[in-house]
């Protein structure tokens, strides 16, 4: 853990160099690099269809990574300019001094991240995850919500063999074997579902513990400086691309265009993505504008989210600061834009 959150820790020479170098030319030649991963969203569609370069004229590159960390990563070096991560990725670079600021909630997480036993792992509880092992991206709304979980249930975190493993690596892990259990997002759920036991959703994990998590859009903030527009015009479409899901889920099922363009850039297997996107919270623009989301200044639902995530990962140890406000890192100014 302390090895992975030491290589966020980038000069603040060292990104600001990156940024400003990669802000300067990508605002010159209207172009862009946006890190991705494999969640199950309705955005997915719109990258298939090209919708972000219609909005805005933008030439959109896309480059799929690993885990929040490494977009974390990706964007604190400038080798991307937005990214998509989780809450718990999104505190730990913000403590860290990674110069983002959060500016789209992609999806609540509710019941689409998971804690589940493999069959024949001799796991039926939390309690029973004592001396086992489970696989799951470090840093990650999973990796957070696991030791949530453990605490909550009087399991001493040390006590399990938490091991370090991105989502096609869990996959293979928990073919083999490797692995007694796993807290993963789909399309890896999907698959770890079919011959395990679900312990525990990332939804009741925030019921319990108070304790929510998401999946956010972070860009770098000398980016966001001189291509507000293009921002604005990029919520406009994520907006849209979620209405339509919203409005019309009868309509995305298999074989529908907009289910094979999220399978072919999540990984998913088609037939799983309707159930996989019913798993999942996507807030409307309005919302998103709100306190409830990224209005609000420090009373904002994404600023108090991850101030608590951060707080916890200092708790045991993940990070050394916590910020005194993370409202420093939530921008609402694109979708209170967007909204008008």
């Amino acid at each position: 853990m302390k090895t992975l959150f030491s290589s966020l820790r980038v000069t603040a020479a060292g990104i600001a160099f990156f940024a400003m170098a990669a802000g300067v030319a990508h605002a010159e030649s209207r172009e862009v690099v946006i890190g991705y991963q494999d969640m199950v969203v309705p955005w997915r569609y719109a990258q298939v269809s090209g919708a972000v370069e219609k909005a805005t004229g933008y030439k959109v590159t896309y480059r799929k990574l690993g885990s929040g960390a490494d977009v974390v990563r990706a964007l604190a070096s400038g080798s991307i300019q937005l990214g998509e991560a989780g809450s718990s990725p999104i505190a730990a670079g913000l403590s860290q001094g990674v110069d983002i600021s959060l500016f789209w909630v992609l999806d609540n997480i509710n019941d689409a991240e998971a804690l589940v036993a493999r069959d024949g792992s001799g796991v039926t509880k939390i309690t029973d995850l004592k001396g086992k092992k489970i696989g799951l991206p470090f840093v990650s709304t999973s990796h957070f919500h696991a030791l949530v979980a453990l605490q909550d249930a009087g399991v001493d975190p040390s006590t399990v063999k938490v091991l370090n493993l991105r989502p096609p690596e869990v996959a293979a892990a928990w073919e083999r074997g490797d692995i007694d259990a796993t807290y993963i997002w789909d399309p890896v759920l999907a698959k770890v579902k079919k011959n395990g036991k679900v312990l525990i959703t990332s939804g009741e994990v925030a019921k319990e513990s108070g304790k929510a998590t998401f999946d956010g859009f972070a860009v770098s903030r000398r980016f966001a400086k001189d291509n507000d527009a293009f921002l604005v015009g990029l919520v406009k479409v994520l907006a849209d691309t979620d209405a339509q899901y919203r409005d019309h889920k009868s309509a995305w099922v298999a074989g529908s265009k907009e289910v094979e363009g999220v399978a072919k850039e999540s990984g998913a297997n088609a037939a799983d993505v309707p159930a996989s996107l019913a798993l999942y919270a996507f807030p409307t623009l309005a919302e998103q504008a709100s306190p409830t989301w990224l209005g609000g200044g420090a009373q904002s639902g994404a600023a108090k989210s991850l101030a608590a995530t951060a707080a916890f990962l200092k708790s045991q140890g993940t990070i050394q600061n916590v910020l005194p406000d993370y409202s420093a890192g939530v921008d609402p100014r694109f979708v209170q834009q967007a909204a008008k």
